[in-house]
């Protein structure tokens, strides 16, 4: 058995995962991350903060918590804390669509003291089962990743579509021709870039897309930056901005159901790093992992952030640039934690206008669901009844995206539960799953009869 290197061993004796680089090369190297995951980490609380109706300066305050929480997320996963935080791999996390819709519906119902309330029950609710989750991984296949990340990103489509419409469809200005155009061009500026870009200037032609869409909406009468100036440079909100935190058992249900989503998500991505970088992972590691997006969510409960999860995009990046150590992804931690440091920062990027932010929403919430499409290629269809769970689920799940007042009739915490599509998708393919995939069935004559017909006969005398 292989001993533990001493703390003296040369550099070039460690696995590359433990392996530091020159300052210089960290520094760029951990930005270069930044850049990748900027746009899909801010455009959470944008969507959120619009779609709650929330101010512009209170939509800064949530993008700084937002940045500030998954630099402390991102340092905790590179680095770990002790035998019970973090993977240690390279990885950054970042706020997960997973949450956005049932924030949306506990806010409406509830109030923004629930929000923050239900997501520290589900980060307390994380933690303890992160090590039951790892070694049940088994009943979170695919099949069920697959058809969850699939209906958030259908979910979520409607969502772009009133940001960059508008949310009233009785205004003048709803679906002006103008903002739809604007919107168009930003999907075809971020489709070119792709076509005709490679390597790192390609990951980041949202963000591009997003700046390009601001500076021609500036014209357009569509931005104010008033609110800039009095922002200051530096600063953290106080925790519990919002008052304190409260449990509604419909509103914690659905973000505990939120953090499960979120644990499949990471497993997924975790384990592709593992084997990127030759470190594959045990229950042990992957339970640390999963107990770090845990802490996410009680982090977020109080400083006013969101839940996070391990950003797939940085894997991605892990896998072109070949660069294995956890500490570029430590670097990349503490760049996102400054940054939630500086207000003035936040409130740019809350002061974005609606169809910009939207345009680029469409296409990272059709990426997501081409992601799920993805990961349901992994699945068996042929002789198994995948394809009925997948689709009962998927039609489970769209439900209230398309009949969003489906369940008025009923009681409120089935309004909570039911309503977001996440949520009812999720235990409708675990569920379908568990029924199909992992209960034993009672042998049919057919099933007999075939079994019979390829047994060996034995000959006779």
């Amino acid at each position: 058995m292989s001993q533990a290197l001493p703390p003296s061993a040369p550099e070039s004796a460690r696995h590359p995962v433990d392996q530091t680089l020159p300052p210089a090369r960290l520094g760029m190297l951990g930005l270069q991350h930044v850049l990748v995951m900027y746009t899909g980490c801010v455009t959470v609380p944008l969507v959120f903060g619009s779609a709650a109706k929330l101010d512009t300066a209170t939509i800064g305050l949530l993008i700084n918590a937002d940045l500030l929480v998954a630099g402390l997320v991102t340092l905790i996963q590179a680095l770990g804390v002790g035998k019970v935080l973090g993977v240690r791999l390279p990885v950054v996390a970042g706020a997960t669509f997973t949450a956005v819709t049932p924030m949306i519906l506990i806010a409406s119902e509830y109030g923004m003291q629930a929000v923050y309330g239900s997501m520290i029950a589900a980060g307390v609710f994380g933690l303890l089962v992160a090590v039951p989750f790892a070694r049940a991984v088994r009943f979170f296949p695919p099949l069920v990743s697959g058809t969850v990340i699939t209906v958030i990103g259908l979910s979520l489509i409607g969502v772009a579509a009133g940001l960059i419409a508008g949310q009233d469809p009785t205004a003048k200005d709803y679906a002006r021709p103008s903002h739809l155009a604007l919107a168009a061009g930003i999907v075809l500026f971020i489709v070119l870039v792709s076509r005709f870009t490679s390597g790192f200037l390609s990951q980041v032609g949202v963000l591009l897309g997003l700046v390009g869409g601001t500076l021609v909406a500036v014209p357009m009468g569509l931005t104010d930056f008033s609110g800039v100036g009095a922002a200051d440079w530096l600063g953290v909100a106080a925790p519990f901005h919002f008052g304190a935190p409260q449990f509604p058992i419909a509103a914690v249900v659905s973000m505990c159901v939120v953090m499960l989503v979120t644990f499949t998500e990471s497993t997924a991505d975790m384990l592709a790093v593992g084997e990127m970088t030759g470190r594959p992972l045990s229950n042990r590691d992957l339970a640390r992992g999963l107990a770090g997006d845990g802490m996410s969510g009680v982090l977020g409960g109080v400083m006013n952030g969101f839940v996070d999860t391990v950003f797939a995009q940085n894997v991605g990046l892990v896998g072109m640039t070949k660069v294995r150590s956890r500490y570029v992804a430590a670097v990349a931690g503490g760049i996102l934690l400054l940054l939630g440091l500086v207000p003035k920062l936040g409130e740019v990027v809350a002061a974005l206008p609606g169809p910009v932010v939207g345009a680029a929403g469409l296409v990272m919430f059709a990426t997501v669901t081409a992601v799920g499409i993805d990961t349901l290629r992994k699945v068996k269809f042929e002789g198994t009844n995948n394809l009925l769970i997948v689709a009962v689920s998927i039609g489970v799940g769209m439900l209230p995206v398309m009949a969003p007042s489906i369940y008025h009739a009923f009681p409120t915490w089935v309004q909570i539960v039911g309503g977001s599509a996440i949520t009812s998708a999720t235990a409708a393919v675990f569920l379908l799953n568990l029924l199909f995939n992992h209960t034993p069935r009672r042998r049919t004559a057919e099933a007999a009869v075939e079994k019979e017909a390829v047994l060996p006969v034995a000959d006779t005398p």
